[in-house]
């Protein structure tokens, strides 16, 4: 045993001497037969190929871990920025849709022209106040805009109504089909007088029309001008249906989707012939 010891610390002592003699060796062996130098160099690579391949694995392992790690990650950050972009685009839809009914609706007051001379306001519908007995609407213009009672209401194609109360900063607009409204009209074909008279239904009635008045499906109601409050021929409703003793008229706006009007005061001196006040008692 103390041989052997004796000899690995001989070794040790003199293994980089060792090595560079080898060294020295296999360099002069090369260079005298390198045929046979490449085989033993081809042989100890494909020997250590396995060793070397095992090695590699559990590295390799680890690298498509993080690799898949870090696509997650990104995949979640992707995820999270289209949500949030997603998020935003669903409240700018919610814009863009509310801006195309707002932007329809008043594209639906360029359908009514007004009279030379007649000045107009232009106000958004806030509240239905009007109950079971009331068919009314408040809007967003008031005294301070020059707004003032037995005005016109226009929307679309046709009048809706008339100015009843007017606030500082709001208005009321008595719609035609309430049943304390009346208002002057005609046949816009025939020429013949009637009153147009609200029932709180979605179509108001003709009244005190002579019984051999031809009144057909389809006829055009307009204002009269008569009690001077309108001018002649504004358009209303066209007639929806005839019985005996009773025409209902179709207003040319739905009453139901109202969003923005047209207070439009037409200058004339009439004024509301006791229906404003008839209005505050009913309600």
């Amino acid at each position: 045993m103390s041989r052997l010891t004796a000899l690995k610390t001989l070794v040790q002592r003199f293994s980089f001497l060792l090595l560079l003699l080898a060294s020295i060796a296999l360099m002069m062996f090369g260079k005298i037969d390198p045929v046979l130098i490449e085989g033993i160099r081809a042989h100890v690579t494909d020997a250590f190929v396995p060793i070397l391949d095992a090695i590699s694995r559990p590295a390799a392992t680890v690298a498509g871990v993080v690799e898949t790690v870090v696509d997650i990650s990104e995949v979640h950050r992707e995820n999270k920025d289209l949500r949030l972009e997603n998020a935003s685009l669903l409240q700018w839809k919610q814009v863009a849709l509310r801006l195309e009914a707002e932007n329809n609706s008043l594209r639906g007051l360029l359908h009514y022209k007004p009279e030379p001379g007649a000045t107009f306001i232009s106000a958004r519908v806030i509240a239905a106040p009007g109950g079971p007995f009331l068919r009314d609407v408040l809007v967003t213009a008031g005294r301070r805009d020059g707004v003032r009672r037995g005005q016109a209401a226009v929307a679309g194609a046709g009048m809706i109504g008339r100015v009843v109360e007017v606030g500082e900063w709001t208005a009321r607009v008595l719609l035609i089909t309430d049943i304390n409204t009346r208002v002057p009209v005609m046949l816009d074909n025939t020429r013949q007088r009637a009153v147009l008279a609200g029932d709180n239904s979605d179509q108001p009635r003709l009244l005190y029309l002579p019984p051999e008045a031809p009144v057909a499906v389809g006829d055009r109601v307009v204002t009269s001008g008569d009690g001077g409050l309108f001018p002649v021929g504004l358009p209303i409703g066209v007639v929806s249906a005839v019985g005996d003793h009773l025409v209902k008229v179709q207003p040319m706006v739905d009453l139901g989707k109202l969003e923005h009007v047209e207070l439009v005061d037409f200058g004339l001196p009439g004024g509301l012939v006791g229906e404003a006040d008839h209005f505050s008692g009913v309600r």
